[in-house]
């Protein structure tokens, strides 16, 4: 570097960064810093990734206890899924949903609304959004609500160990997430007002939603392909912990009476979470990694944002690389970190 006349600093991340961004969490325009653009992609990818874990947790803990089921239409429809999504590579399916799927969507002047409030067009998905005001209110009755949830939890263990009665946890969390926000709108001051998308035109043939909240084709595209793929490996990791519970575990919860979803819920899962758990982390992994694809489609992650349009201008490769990897890999582990912890905290300790 010194023989090419390279210069090495990360002084660069103060300039001004003189391009735009079309989708961001955070304000941002081109007379905003390199680092304002560095937390633009890192917030998108962290997004994206956050989405895709969710859903694809939730479609493959359904679709590993459907490919279980007694039933052969839904076993089979299970097995069909998964079969089907795990062995088409990752980014053919980025490019079906962006190119193919959403690209037949409407245009936004002639979309039909969805229960009167929703939009999907081929400029993406156009929905609600509140608009606060005395949002901090909100946020303590929220934070209050968790704690008590935390304390609720704690108590019905200890009352379950102790006396072996159980405590209708689900029940009381759903109420106080229920009941204190709602205090904060009756006595607190809190309250918000609904903003609905509404069609404009632009100019002469562009029209589009100005209001509300828009999510891009690029985002729903990319957040569809990365769950459906990855739910197919969790659903696997669900099928593997269920089956490697005993028979005889579930022999002997139905032998005291208890229904089908009780062994299910008090028996076998939280014996197959142990067995769940650890290949379930490599799959989040796996999506949060996977997300870097956003860039064949132009959604704004990391990647493209900061290691191609930065990177381009300001020749900088090695230490936005740099900064790009030691970003991917803090996420990794994070994630790792948590997971293994709830492993530690969910696994069967023996005496």
């Amino acid at each position: 570097m010194d023989n090419r006349g390279i210069t090495f600093g990360y002084g660069f991340l103060s300039q001004e960064s003189s391009f735009d961004v079309q989708f961001s969490l955070i304000e941002y325009d081109g007379s905003h810093s390199y680092f304002r653009a560095y937390l633009v992609g890192l917030l998108n990818t962290i997004l994206v990734s956050v989405i895709g874990i969710i859903f694809a947790t939730v479609i493959g803990v359904v679709v590993g206890i459907a490919r279980l089921s007694n039933n052969y239409l839904i076993e089979r429809t299970a097995a069909v899924y998964v079969e089907f999504f795990r062995n088409i590579p990752l980014l053919l399916q980025i490019f079906f949903w962006y190119f193919a799927a959403l690209r037949a969507l409407p245009l936004p002047q002639d979309a039909d609304p969805m229960f009167g409030v929703f939009f999907l067009t081929i400029k993406g998905l156009f929905v609600p959004a509140f608009i606060w005001n005395n949002l901090d209110i909100f946020v303590y009755s929220i934070i209050a609500a968790i704690i008590s949830i935390i304390f609720v939890r704690y108590y019905a263990k200890k009352k379950q160990e102790n006396e072996g009665k159980q405590t209708p946890v689900l029940l009381i969390s759903v109420g106080l997430l229920t009941i204190l926000p709602l205090l904060s709108f009756l006595f607190g001051g809190s309250s918000f007002i609904v903003e609905i998308p509404v069609l404009n035109q632009l100019s002469q043939n562009s029209y589009n939603y100005t209001g509300g909240l828009g999510l891009p084709p690029e985002l729903i595209a990319l957040a569809l392909a990365l769950s459906l793929y990855t739910a197919t490996f969790i659903a696997e990791c669900v099928r593997a912990g269920v089956q490697g519970v005993g028979k005889g575990q579930k022999e002997a919860a139905a032998s005291i009476g208890l229904t089908p979803n009780q062994v299910l819920k008090l028996v076998i899962m939280p014996q197959a979470l142990r067995i769940i758990i650890p290949p379930t982390t490599n799959q989040y992994l796996n999506l949060t990694k996977n997300s870097s694809l956003a860039a064949a489609i132009a959604y704004p992650d990391l990647v493209l944002v900061f290691a191609g349009t930065a990177l381009m201008q300001t020749g900088r490769a090695i230490e936005i690389v740099s900064i790009t990897m030691l970003t991917y890999l803090s996420l990794s582990i994070t994630i790792s970190i948590f997971m293994n912890w709830y492993n530690k905290k969910i696994a069967i300790k023996e005496k």
